[in-house]
Order: C-alpha cells, then sequence, then structure tokens
C-alpha cells in the first residue's frame, strides 16, 4: 500500500478528486518523493529530470488523486501558473542543501502565493525541506526562516525535514496535508465534487 493509499484511508471521504500541485526548483526531489508516495509495485527504479511535467494518478477507495509533478527548471516554471485554479493543495519541495538557490526558491514561492488564482484560496501548502541526508543540509527551520513561511497567514502551511531516497519525513507531510483536506472538504473551502 502507498503512502497516497493510507492518506485517502484515513480522510473516510468518498469518490472525491483532489489535485495536488507538486513545485520546486529543479533537482529538489519532487520526482523522487511522488515516486516514494506511489504504491510499491509501480514505483519507477531510475528517476530522471521533468521535462516540462508528470501527470501521476493514484486511485483508491475513496479518493483520486491527481499529481503534478512540474519541472523545476526556469525554462518550464510559467507552467506552473496554469494548474494553480484546480489545485487543492502544493507541495513544495526545496533543497536543504542548496543554499545558493534558496534566493532563487523564495522568489518563486513569493509570485506563486502573490498569483491570483492561489492568493484567494486556503488550500493547504506543505513543504518538504528535502535531502537532510546531505552533510550541509539546512535544517527546516532555517529554510522556514531563509523562505519567509512565518509571513504566509492567510494559507495553512506546514515544514518537514525529508530524505525522498529513504522516505524519510514523507509520512509526517502527508499526516498534515491529509488533516487541512479533510478540513477543506468539511467547511467546503476550495474544492469541488
Amino acid at each position: 500500500m502507498g503512502l497516497l493509499d493510507k492518506l485517502s484511508g484515513w480522510l473516510g471521504l468518498r469518490k472525491k478528486e483532489v489535485n495536488v500541485l507538486c513545485l520546486g526548483l529543479d533537482n529538489s526531489g519532487k520526482t523522487t518523493i511522488i515516486n516514494q508516495l506511489k504504491p510499491a509495485n509501480v514505483q519507477a527504479q531510475e528517476i530522471v529530470p521533468t521535462i516540462g511535467f508528470n501527470i501521476e494518478k493514484f486511485k483508491s477507495s475513496s479518493l483520486s488523486f491527481t499529481v503534478f509533478d512540474m519541472s523545476g527548471q526556469s525554462r518550464y516554471r510559467n507552467l506552473w501558473e496554469h494548474y494553480y485554479k484546480e489545485s487543492h493543495a502544493i507541495i513544495f519541495v526545496i533543497d536543504s542543501g542548496d543554499k545558493l538557490r534558496m534566493v532563487v526558491a523564495k522568489e518563486e514561492l513569493d509570485t506563486l502565493l502573490n498569483h491570483d488564482d492561489i492568493r484567494i484560496k486556503k488550500i493547504p501548502v506543505l513543504f518538504f525541506a528535502n535531502k537532510m541526508d546531505l552533510r550541509d543540509a539546512m535544517s527546516s527551520v532555517k529554510v522556514s526562516q531563509m523562505l519567509s513561511l512565518e509571513n504566509i497567514k492567510d494559507k495553512p502551511w506546514h515544514i518537514c525535514a525529508s530524505n525522498a531516497i529513504k522516505g524519510e519525513g514523507l509520512q509526517e507531510g502527508l499526516d498534515w496535508l491529509q488533516e487541512q483536506i479533510a478540513q477543506s472538504y468539511q467547511n467546503n473551502e476550495h474544492m469541488t465534487d
């Protein structure tokens, strides 16, 4: 059973569509995280850089997930905004070992959060401070400070330290995300049947 199957089971919701955008700079680990979310029998053995975007669909007894794995390469980041309107949650992945590009990650995050289609929604944003296994990785607290996450006041957000290759930290993030999605359904804040 994959992590998304577990997530749908905990939600206790029936036949709901959940569109999740997985965003972040290139080489941050987005595709590896999504691969870990798949059921074990369909996980890829080798991960290659995403060109453009990939769409992964997961079905379980109660939910249908569509995860949009968007390339983080600079020439493809303009594609992200075409998927904002239909999104129900965002996973933003940061390479905790890439101090030099943290400013670029913050700029892209600010652009995302200030986009009209995102700004008006209270969709949950899950941050994975990924690659915590690297010797020079910054802590999730330091990543949070560098991205000024404390300034996000109009949406629920959470940051988790993660090592996507080993799957570490992903469960904590998904536990939080499933709670937020369940609350959104109950409050009918941003999702449709």
